[in-house]
């Protein structure tokens, strides 16, 4: 069995999307962060900022995104970069634990797990 190419954009359509850009110019979006609108799209605006603005009107994670514009996430990452640079999204990283301490303990986890299985 093969499996279908990741990118079926068409490159010519990919490269005018992005300006010709190829990498975000920071790396402020991980695949769960999560994106929220600020604002309405305003007339002008390019189509895909547009729909990203339509889509994020709710926390919406990049990939979830990407997957809904049948676009990379490299390209999604560049447009979203766009957006964070005139105010008109916000993102929400996911909160780390701080520490060993902060996790859960694995026996509880287990316990969690072992009811899960008997349902």
């Amino acid at each position: 069995m093969t499996g279908k190419p990741v990118d079926t954009g068409d490159p010519d359509r990919l490269y005018t999307v992005t300006g010709g850009r190829s990498r975000a110019d920071d790396d402020a979006f991980d695949l769960v962060t999560l994106i929220v609108s600020e604002c309405e799209p305003t007339l002008g605006m390019q189509s895909e900022h547009v729909r990203i603005l339509d889509l994020c009107r709710h926390p919406t994670a990049v990939v979830e995104l990407s997957a809904e514009l049948k676009l990379p996430v490299t390209v999604v990452r560049i447009l979203l970069g766009d957006l964070l640079a005139t105010g008109r999204i916000t993102a929400r990283h996911p909160r780390a634990a701080r520490s060993l301490v902060d996790l859960p303990d694995s026996a509880l986890l287990k316990e969690v797990l072992h009811g899960l299985r008997n349902l």
